[in-house]
């Protein structure tokens, strides 16, 4: 994996050196062991990073096991996808509690060296951690514990990709977060839909909040993105996208299956929920949606109608 070390202090920005790409959520789903669907992928070659999300089976809440995590790992190193491996506890999503993201980071020294033996992948620390009142200190010093504890317990040299807080939407926190973070090889990731909320401007998340981030020098993507929200604030997703692809921020578009959800964003076909046994897949209605975002796609995909379905375990 062509992932560069950033030394101290960056000064100027910096996408992160992976290629646009999907995420998968195979964890609640079928015991982990359908076919992903490669097959399908592996036609679209704007897809070239996949970010997995992985329940952590340690607390014995899905039936998937670290067999099959590593599996899911292995097969996209297999077909040539960069991977990043996100740790995503659906209760903790958007937790303001430090030892949450304690937890993730313990659960990576438990685990890094067997997911990683036969294949590389940057580490996603967690996923959202933080809600929209967690303060920049507070985000920096739990982060500070966390990356210490992976880089002292594991033999993890790579980046670390940090989700913005407030559920990945809090730019202008993590930009001020960055600055009193002790490790200088991470990766500044936001999450952008049509509910995306700034409160530190207390406004819809903007194409031009991202300026912030990239303006502290760290890489940065985008590690999520989608077209629907439950109660859309009115964030521009799709502008904002564009707008991260100009500052050359790669970004990853939810989801290739396991929305959990249904038909909304997921976009492979049949969705894990309804077929466990589907040993070949085909583009859903809602795959041009992040498709067009990828590489060379530009302003496609520009479908920002909110399907009926809700949206849940992302």
């Amino acid at each position: 994996m062509a992932l560069g070390l950033f030394g101290s202090s960056p000064t100027s920005g910096a996408a992160a050196s992976f290629g646009d790409g999907v995420n998968l959520q195979p964890s609640y789903f079928c015991r982990g062991d359908q076919n992903l669907g490669w097959g399908l992928m592996n036609q679209y070659p704007d897809i070239q990073t996949v970010r997995i999300e992985i329940e952590p089976f340690s607390f014995n809440e899905v039936s998937t096991t670290r067999d099959d995590a590593k599996r899911w790992i292995d097969e996209a190193n297999s077909h040539g996808y960069e991977v990043i491996a996100s740790y995503h506890h659906y209760p903790d999503n958007g937790s303001s509690n430090a030892s949450a993201l304690q937890t993730a980071a313990d659960w990576w020294v438990d685990h890094y060296s067997y997911l990683s033996q036969d294949s590389p992948f940057t580490i996603n620390m967690m996923n959202e951690w933080g809600d929209h009142s967690v303060t920049a200190s507070q985000y920096a010093s739990a982060y500070n514990d966390a990356l210490s504890t992976v880089r002292s317990g594991t033999n993890y040299s790579g980046p670390i990709v940090c989700d913005a807080p407030g559920w990945g939407q809090e730019t202008h926190r993590l930009a001020d977060a960055t600055s009193q973070i002790d490790d200088d090889n991470i990766i500044c990731s936001v999450h952008v839909y049509p509910s995306g909320w700034n409160q530190e401007v207390n406004e819809a998340l903007q194409p031009s909040h991202l300026d912030v981030v990239d303006e502290t020098g760290y890489p940065c993507m985008i590690g999520e993105f989608g077209n629907w929200a439950s109660s859309p604030s009115g964030a521009d997703w799709s502008a904002i996208v564009d707008h991260a692809k100009s500052l050359g921020w790669p970004v990853i578009g939810w989801a290739w299956n396991g929305d959990g959800s249904g038909d909304p964003m997921n976009m492979s076909s049949p969705y894990w929920g309804d077929d466990c046994g589907a040993t070949s897949y085909s583009a859903s209605s809602y795959f041009d949606v992040v498709y067009n975002k990828l590489g060379n796609g530009g302003n496609g995909g520009d479908d920002t109608t909110a399907p009926s379905q809700p949206l849940i375990s992302r």
